[in-house]
């Protein structure tokens, strides 16, 4: 029997198209308390029918179980700038009740023969429906956007080469993936330059900083006995 795949996927683009929105929402929380956030940007999609046919296939997943077996028809990617962001962001998302944690793999600490670095993070989210709630599984990525970056051409390598890589390839992909985490590791050494000066310039010229303006309310406040 046919599947019916707008009925089958429906709540999995309600899942991503509330996620993004509160994913999103807890970026502008730490921007509007002038705080660093740790998520630069978020990216959400669901997986097409092909790719959900083709994957099936490959992975021999069967009918019954591909709800429960392919755990990314709706899958995030959450951006950060420094590899410490990434577990601030999967605090953050362990503190959440709107979701349930059902397992994670951390390969930016146990990095892939590969070189792959990421953190990965299944989630049960519940969804609801007309007809009731509906418990789906989405796959969350958090990594930088040097990460990102590798993984990309990392992923449009597999197409060329059907994920059988030539050895020089191979080769170059760890010395790249190795120099990507070289650069996160010097921009967390001056993280804290870094996030002050972003602090700085997203303010403007002329603009004073918080901390400035309370200095000011403070001296220019009357003292006890004017």
């Amino acid at each position: 029997m046919a599947r019916d795949w707008d009925k089958f996927l429906m709540p999995y683009e309600q899942a991503v198209a509330e996620l993004k929105i509160k994913l999103r929402g807890m970026r502008k929380q730490f921007q509007q308390s002038n705080a660093h956030t740790p998520i630069e940007f978020v990216t959400a999609r669901v997986k097409t029918v092909d790719s959900i046919v083709e994957k099936q296939a490959r992975r021999h997943i069967k009918d019954d179980v591909l709800e429960t077996d392919m755990q990314d028809i709706a899958g995030f990617r959450i951006m950060c700038q420094f590899v410490e962001d990434i577990y601030t962001v999967v605090d953050l998302l362990h503190k959440r009740t709107d979701m349930t944690i059902v397992e994670e793999r951390d390969y930016v600490t146990n990095v892939k023969p590969s070189g792959y670095r990421s953190y990965h993070i299944i989630i049960e989210y519940p969804v609801q429906m007309v007809d009731g709630e509906k418990k789906i599984l989405a796959e969350v990525q958090i990594r930088t956007m040097s990460m990102n970056f590798w993984a990309t051409i990392e992923h449009s390598l597999n197409y060329k080469y059907g994920g059988e890589f030539p050895d020089d390839i191979k080769e170059r992909l760890k010395r790249a993936a190795e120099a990507s985490f070289l650069l996160d590791k010097e921009m967390s050494e001056i993280r804290e330059e870094i996030q002050e000066a972003q602090q700085l310039f997203s303010y403007g010229k002329g603009q004073e900083l918080p901390s400035a303006r309370n200095d000011n309310l403070t001296n220019n406040s009357p003292h006890e006995g004017e």
